[in-house]
C-alpha cells in the first residue's frame, strides 16, 4: 500500500489549492429537470439529458462529496454532470441531507455546539435514508424526467464522501440483518465508479481524513478518534463485524463501531457488483491508501475491484471538466455502462 506522510509538504498543499480552485471555478450548470424523491428540501435530484439527444443512454447516478457536510452541495459537481451529458450519458445528480452547525455531535443527548468548531459530517441516519430512498426511486423518476435514459443500465458514481455513498449504495444487500437499508437482493446496477472515495473507515480514521469526518458521521467521540490506549477492540457482534483494525481506529467507541458495521464499505464485501475506483496518486485530502485498503479487503473477500491510480493528480481533478483526469472518469463509466 502507498505510504502517505502525516503532514503534506508545502508543494503538495499548493498543488491541492490550485486543483481545488480550478475545480470550483466552473459556474454551476442548470439541470434540464429537477424532481423530488421525498418531502425534505434536500431530497431532490437534478437530471441532465444527453446533449446529443440520443435515446437509450445509460444513466449515471452522481453523488457529490464534501465530507458529508452541509456547505458542500450538488451544485459543485453540476459541471461534471454536464461534462458527462456531453459524453452521451444521462445523469442524475442527487442531493441528500448532510451535517450542519445545528448537529455538531450526533450522540443522543449531545448539546449543539459541544465538541465541534464547524459543521458536523453527515446526519445519522438521514444521510443514509436519503441515498437509499433516492436509489430506490431512481428508475421511476428517471423514466419520467428523462425518457431517453435506459434505466436498465445504471452506474453509480461519487466523489470523496460521495464515493463512499456510491460504494455503500451498491452494498445494501450485504448490510447486517435488521438494517433498515438492507435490500433482499443485489441492486440493479451495471456497476460503481468511485472517485477518491472514503472507502475504508479504519484507514480513513487513522489518516485523519477530512478532519475526523468519519468519526463525526458515525456519532463517535471526536477526541478518541485516533485511538491510543482507548483504541481497544470492542467485543460483541459489531466489534467482530468490523474487525480489530476498525475497532481500534474508532477508539473502541461503542456507538461508532456499531454504526460502522452498517456504513463502512470496507466491511460490506463482497458485493458482486462490478466496481472500479479512480484515485489520484498526489491526493492529500483522501490519500490513495484509503482506496488501496478497500481493494485489499475486497481481494480478501474473493472479489476483484479495479483501481486506477493517476500520477500527478490530486483530489479535485477527478471532478474538474478542464482536467485530463475527468476524461479517465468518463472512460471508466463507459466501460461499465456500455
Amino acid at each position: 500500500m502507498t505510504d502517505f506522510p502525516g503532514s503534506p509538504d508545502s508543494a503538495a498543499r499548493e498543488r491541492d489549492a490550485a486543483e481545488s480552485a480550478s475545480a470550483f471555478a466552473h459556474p454551476a450548470v442548470a439541470p434540464d429537470r429537477t424532481a423530488a424523491y421525498g418531502d425534505h428540501p434536500d431530497q431532490v435530484v437534478d437530471f441532465y439529458a444527453p446533449r446529443d439527444g440520443r435515446t437509450g443512454a445509460p444513466l449515471v447516478v452522481l453523488l457529490h462529496g464534501g465530507a458529508w457536510r452541509s456547505p458542500y452541495d450538488r451544485a459543485h459537481v453540476s459541471p461534471l454532470a454536464d461534462f458527462l451529458a456531453r459524453r452521451g450519458f444521462a445523469v442524475a445528480n442527487v442531493e441528500y441531507r448532510r451535517g450542519g452547525d445545528d448537529i455538531p455531535r450526533q450522540r443522543a443527548g449531545a448539546e449543539p455546539g459541544a465538541g465541534s468548531t464547524g459543521p458536523v459530517a453527515g446526519r445519522w441516519p438521514e444521510t443514509f435514508d436519503d441515498v437509499a430512498a433516492a436509489l430506490d426511486a431512481m428508475p421511476a423518476l428517471a423514466s419520467r424526467e428523462l425518457p431517453g435514459a435506459d434505466v436498465r443500465r445504471i452506474v453509480v458514481s461519487g466523489h470523496s464522501a460521495g464515493g463512499h455513498l456510491a460504494l455503500w449504495a451498491a452494498a445494501r444487500h450485504v448490510l447486517p440483518e435488521g438494517s433498515p437499508w438492507r435490500l433482499p437482493a443485489p441492486p440493479s446496477l451495471r456497476g460503481v465508479v468511485a472517485l477518491a472515495p472514503i472507502a475504508d473507515f479504519a484507514t480513513a480514521v487513522g489518516l485523519g481524513v477530512c478532519g475526523g469526518a468519519v468519526t463525526q458521521l458515525l456519532g463517535g467521540e471526536a477526541g478518541s478518534a485516533l485511538g491510543g490506549d482507548a483504541g481497544a477492540v470492542l467485543g460483541g457482534d459489531a466489534g467482530s463485524a468490523l474487525g480489530g483494525d476498525a475497532g481500534s481506529a474508532l477508539g473502541g467507541d461503542a456507538v461508532a463501531v456499531e454504526r460502522a458495521a452498517h456504513a463502512d464499505p470496507g466491511v460490506l464485501l463482497p458485493t458482486g457488483i462490478a466496481t472500479a475506483i479512480v484515485h489520484g496518486v498526489e491526493d492529500i485530502v483522501v490519500p490513495p491508501a484509503v482506496s488501496e485498503a478497500y481493494v485489499d479487503a475486497a481481494a480478501r473477500s474473493g472479489e476483484t475491484v479495479g483501481l486506477t491510480l493517476l500520477g500527478g493528480v490530486g483530489h479535485f481533478p477527478l471532478i474538474d471538466p478542464s482536467a485530463d483526469a475527468c476524461a479517465v472518469v468518463a472512460e471508466e463509466l463507459a466501460q461499465l455502462a456500455w
